[in-house]
């Protein structure tokens, strides 16, 4: 059985800006240099009127992981992350996959961009899935808990980005 995750950020400005921003080459590079961790680099990225591909690899350094995860895995973490997006109902809908080096199992996310009071609301639902007899449950909930922490860097980046932008 999986792990289920659900993270929401808001930004003050449209979705068509919000969106168009998040899948910027330039954005999704600075972003990777800031906060991506160990090798981070964007590997592919593709950018037409109506839709957005990208795939990225981000670091983890093991002596930030969490010692239950350490014990089960050797060395750094290499994420291979993928996002594809396209219009939808009045804002944006991604889908995300993201496997883990070493570590049997995967991410599965939707996202929507979508206008909220406040302006645009990002809303990402994931499925964490470990395949490791005995502790796949338990590494699925670490996973989860350090993917939202993730999750609420990058929109803290993303709100930094928008403001000195506006």
């Amino acid at each position: 059985m999986a792990t289920s995750l659900e993270h929401r950020s808001t930004y003050p400005a449209p979705p068509t800006v919000v969106y168009s921003t998040l899948v910027d080459e330039a954005f999704l590079a600075a972003r990777l240099r800031g906060i991506g961790g160990k090798g981070a680099a964007l590997l592919e990225h593709s950018l037409s009127d109506s839709r957005a591909a990208f795939r990225m690899r981000q670091g983890v350094d093991a002596s930030r992981l969490p010692g239950a995860v350490r014990s089960i895995l050797n060395g750094d973490l290499v994420v291979e992350r993928e996002e594809r997006w396209e219009p939808a109902d009045g804002g944006y809908a991604g889908t995300s996959r993201v496997t883990i080096s070493g570590v049997p199992g995967e991410i599965r996310g939707r996202s929507r961009i979508e206008a909220a009071s406040t302006g645009t609301a990002l809303v990402v639902t994931a499925q964490v899935k470990v395949s490791i007899p005995l502790v796949g449950g338990k590494l699925e909930k670490v996973v989860a808990e350090q993917v939202g922490k993730l999750l609420a860097t990058e929109a803290e980046f993303a709100e930094k980005w928008l403001a000195e932008r506006a």
